[in-house]
């Protein structure tokens, strides 16, 4: 059976999805939520939304998804937030939207709300 190369391979959006949750799931993330926003956006096909413990583990979440996701071919096309203590960062992959709150500002933004009528595909508590 032939290989085939890496760039062949492409993961679709909903396996790029599944590998943040699992990444996010790796690193202890709280709460974390896959939305599955096709219906209700044009701009992406899923959100994905967690809760770091502190600025630390959203910056080892952070740069831990963006190493992992460009080893297996899906580049990060925009970075938002994380400076300071913000308490917030998105990561544009594309289809797929990353939210990495502070519990605070997760609080404050209820992301989860604004898009209810999305199904949530994924919830990990």
């Amino acid at each position: 059976m032939e290989q085939r190369p890496l760039e062949e391979v492409a993961l679709n959006p909903t396996e790029v999805a599944h590998r943040v949750v699992d990444i996010a799931s790796d690193l202890q993330a709280e709460d974390i939520v896959l939305l599955d926003i096709r219906g209700q956006a044009i701009f992406a096909d899923y959100f994905v939304i967690m809760t770091a413990g502190s600025d630390r583990q959203a910056r080892a979440l952070r740069d831990d998804m963006v190493k992992r996701l460009k080893l297996a071919g899906v580049i990060l096309n925009n970075r938002e937030g994380g400076r300071g203590d913000s308490g917030w960062v998105l990561l544009d992959f594309g289809d797929v939207i990353v939210h990495i709150f502070g519990a605070e500002q997760r609080d404050y933004y209820r992301l989860e709300e604004l898009w209810n009528k999305a199904p949530q595909v994924v919830r990990i508590q």
